[in-house]
C-alpha cells in the first residue's frame, strides 16, 4: 500500500501496534459531526457491511464439502479481530449447520483465553507481541462485542457496562468464580465455539508439512489455522480452513520454512522496489482528525 501513488490516497503509519490504530478509527468515527463533515467510511471488518459479506464464505464453504443438508461441517479461522468468524457465527444463526466455530490464534491469545477460560483479558501494547502473522497481532477484537451482545442474552446495556470494564479494568470475566463480572461463560458451547493457539514454530512447521504432503505453499496466518484445526478434527465432520492471505506476503517465515522463496504472483515482482510514499504520525486522535481535514480541505 506504501508504493500507491495516487494523490487521493494518503498513507499513514501510526507508531504503536494494532489496536492503536483501531482505536483512532473508532475515535475518529465516533465524533459524528466530524464524521459526516468529512464523509468518513471504513472499509475493514469495524464496517457492519464486511462482516455480512464474509458470511457467503461460510455458505460456500459447506456447499463444497457437503453432498446433503443433513450433514455438518466445521471452520477452523484465523482470528484476530474475530470479524471474518463473527460472520461464521451468524451463518450459524441464520441456520447453516456448522458443528463448531474454532478461533485460532498466534501468541495474542486474548481469543483464545476467553473460549477456554471465560476471561476477556485485553492486553496492553507493550504486552502485545510482534509475530510472524501479523494480522492477528491484535489484543482487542472489535467484532467480539458483537458476539457478547448475543451471548449476555441480547442486553445492550449489560454489553455496554462489560465493554467499558476494558477501558475501567482492563477486560472482563464472565466464568461464574466468585467475583467475576457474570456465569454467561457457561453458555459459549451453545454457540459451538472453540479455540487454540499457534507459534512461530508452529507456523514453520506446518508450512512445512502442507508443503510436504500437498505441494502447497501456505501463509503464516492459514498456518495457525491448520495448526488449531487439527487439534478439533472429529471423525465424520469435515473441518473447512479459511486461507487468509498471500504467502508471498510473508517471505522470510516461508524462506525459513521451506528454504526457497514464496512464489509471487503477476505484478509482485520487485515490489519492494517501488518507490514509497507515507506519513509517520504519533497515536493521537487530534493529530489524525487534524490530517484528514487539512488533505480533505473540508
Amino acid at each position: 500500500m506504501f508504493s500507491l501513488q495516487d494523490p487521493n490516497i494518503f498513507n499513514i503509519a501510526v507508531e504503536g501496534v494494532f489496536d492503536d490504530c483501531q482505536d483512532l478509527v473508532k475515535a475518529v468515527s465516533n465524533d459524528l459531526e466530524f464524521k459526516a463533515r468529512q464523509k468518513i467510511g471504513t472499509v475493514n471488518s469495524i464496517n457492519w457491511a464486511r462482516v455480512v459479506a464474509q458470511v457467503v464464505y461460510y455458505f460456500r464453504g459447506y456447499l463444497a464439502a457437503t453432498t446433503a443438508n443433513s450433514q455438518k461441517v466445521s471452520f477452523t479461522v484465523p482470528s484476530g479481530n474475530f470479524g471474518n468468524i463473527c460472520a461464521g457465527h451468524i451463518a450459524r444463526m441464520m441456520g447453516l449447520p456448522i458443528d463448531k466455530l474454532v478461533a485460532a490464534t498466534n501468541e495474542n491469545d486474548v481469543l483464545d483465553e476467553f473460549f477456554r477460560t471465560g476471561v476477556y483479558r485485553v492486553r496492553k501494547p507493550a504486552e502485545t507481541f510482534h509475530t510472524s502473522s501479523p494480522s492477528m497481532d491484535i489484543s482487542k477484537a472489535s467484532n467480539f462485542e458483537r458476539f457478547v451482545y448475543e451471548l449476555v442474552g441480547r442486553d445492550p446495556e449489560r454489553t455496554h457496562a462489560l465493554f467499558r470494564k476494558i477501558d475501567t479494568h482492563g477486560g472482563f470475566d464472565l466464568s461464574g468464580a466468585p467475583g467475576s463480572d457474570g456465569d454467561e461463560f457457561k453458555d459459549v458451547a451453545k454457540f459451538g465455539f472453540g479455540s487454540g493457539r499457534s507459534t512461530h514454530l508452529d507456523r514453520v512447521a506446518t508450512i512445512r508439512d502442507v508443503a510436504d504432503d500437498y505441494g502447497i505453499t501456505i501463509d503464516t496466518h492459514t498456518a495457525d489455522g491448520i495448526k488449531v484445526a487439527r487439534e478439533h478434527m472429529r471423525p465424520g465432520v469435515p473441518m473447512i480452513v479459511l486461507e487468509t492471505a498471500l504467502a508471498a506476503k510473508f517471505n522470510e517465515t516461508i524462506l525459513e520454512a521451506l528454504g526457497q522463496d514464496a512464489e509471487r504472483p503477476a505484478g509482485f515482482e520487485d515490489i519492494e522496489s517501488l518507490p514509497q510514499r507515507f506519513v509517520v504520525m504519533p497515536a493521537d486522535v487530534g493529530r489524525m482528525k487534524a490530517y484528514i481535514a487539512e488533505h480533505t480541505g473540508i
